[in-house]
């Protein structure tokens, strides 16, 4: 094995290296993400219009495109110090493996009972809720990991917690769904017959197996029909990149004790919340000209929001009760495949993100599910992490640029997000490995269906 004694295999900041404030790239892009729009007025959406929804100081992020460095609360910090910082590793075994001259390395986010990065935005939200004086939260989830975090922080404050989780999701995933209710959650497979939204939905699609769009709509509305409540959101908001800037800030400072400069940074992407919080200083530097970075995002073939979706406002949830977002989209009805990477099967993009890859400061692949397994039953086995399959999309396309290093001998360094664990995806492992994983990739005329329910208004046309 190629070890550098310069260079731990492990990483580990102390606790009193956390950050400080949490970082709003948006203060730093020339051209920020366009505003939420109201659907009925199509005005932007104000303050006192989505704090019917959100809770008061969450709005004020969310629409805060100036303030570079917003503080943490002390009192997240201290939560934070139960499981960060998180280490950067370097993966040594995988370089071996894959005979490269490149150096990867990954951040790991899947040190806490929830095994992902959410954790660090849920604990957040619920804690803005608390202070806020709500009764609870309700939210939506894939493939569990952001219900399981929620949870988790509500069950920490006192907060009640209403989980829609997506139905296949629901049905393949049952020991997350458990791992949730454990900690106080009321979990709901969607779409449902408790909500209006739902029942239209299953109407209207009967025997559906769910989206995060549809799921989304379920918890709006069950947010806004009982009093004390607000809705939640685990990735795609600008206030849930902002919070997520702690993978990005620790990777940063951990890199920079030892002089690493990444050349190249891989992030899986659904929503955006982990690929936002990961690139989030390194884009930051890219948009001052202070640093020149590749910045790869990587989603499912199924779900192709970036490399085949159209930037456009849309609606956030397949219900259409939510603001419109300008964003890479796939038509807020466009129901994905029941791909076993739950948490990227969402029709949209961060708009932060979207506007950035926009402009040109981003990449995006998609890749298919059977490969992304192939590629994680490799790292599985060299680096001994099981690794949850949103996590694989970046793991695979790592690998793809190892190997191209192997091919031209350059020494590049390759640094990616590994969001969490895969310990609750066995049905997903075994699926793969008794060869009834299949791959589905939308044709024109199913991704047509989904870009025929985009809202069409002066400036918004195809």
């Amino acid at each position: 094995m190629k070890y550098d004694h310069n260079i731990p295999y492990k990483i580990y900041l102390d606790e009193n290296e956390l950050p400080q404030n949490w970082y709003n790239v948006r203060a730093d892009m020339k051209v920020k993400p366009a505003p939420l729009l109201n659907p009925g007025t199509g005005n932007p959406m104000t303050a006192e219009e989505l704090s019917g929804v959100f809770c008061d100081e969450l709005v004020q992020q969310e629409l805060d495109n100036d303030t570079r460095e917003i503080p943490i609360p002390q009192e997240i910090r201290d939560f934070y110090k139960m499981y960060r910082p998180s280490p950067l590793v370097r993966a040594y075994c995988l370089e071996e493996k894959l005979q490269t001259p490149a150096k990867i390395y990954y951040k790991f986010e899947g040190n806490n009972t929830s095994g992902s990065h959410k954790l660090n935005s849920a604990i957040a939200q619920a804690y803005y809720a608390k202070a806020q004086g709500l009764k609870g939260v309700t939210t939506e989830t894939g493939a569990g990991q952001w219900g399981t975090a929620l949870s988790m922080a509500c069950s920490y404050l006192g907060l009640d917690c209403q989980v829609y989780m997506v139905k296949c999701s629901y049905e393949q995933k049952p020991f997350r769904r458990e791992v949730m209710r454990t900690y106080g959650a009321n979990v709901t497979p969607s779409p449902s017959d408790t909500t209006a939204v739902g029942r239209k939905i299953l109407a209207e699609h009967p025997g559906t197996t769910g989206s995060l769009g549809c799921a989304i709509s379920e918890a709006v509305e069950a947010a806004t029909s009982q009093e004390g409540y607000r809705y939640v959101l685990g990735s795609v908001l600008n206030q849930v990149l902002l919070h997520q800037s702690v993978i990005g800030q620790e990777t940063k400072t951990a890199m920079d004790k030892y002089g690493i400069v990444p050349d190249i940074i891989i992030g899986c992407a659904g929503g955006g919340s982990n690929l936002g919080g990961l690139i989030s200083p390194f884009m930051g530097q890219m948009l001052r000209g202070e640093q020149s970075y590749r910045f790869i995002a990587v989603e499912p073939a199924s779900c192709p929001s970036f490399t085949r979706g159209k930037f456009m406002y849309d609606f956030c949830d397949t219900g259409m009760v939510c603001p419109l977002a300008k964003m890479y989209t796939l038509g807020s009805g466009f129901i994905p495949s029941p791909n076993h990477a739950g948490g990227l099967r969402y029709h949209g993009m961060s708009s932060i993100l979207s506007q950035l890859y926009h402009d040109g400061y981003m990449e995006a692949v998609s890749v298919e599910q059977t490969a992304v397994f192939r590629a994680a039953e490799e790292f599985a086995r060299v680096e001994g992490i099981l690794p949850a399959p949103e996590s694989s999309h970046a793991i695979k396309v790592a690998m793809d640029e190892a190997l191209k290093c192997k091919e031209t001998g350059e020494e590049k360094t390759i640094l990616f997000g590994l969001t969490g664990t895969g310990y609750f995806d066995m049905y997903a492992y075994e699926a793969f490995h008794d060869g009834r994983m299949t791959d589905y990739i939308p044709t024109d005329e199913d991704l047509q269906a989904g870009f025929a329910g985009i809202p069409q208004f002066p400036g918004n046309e195809f």
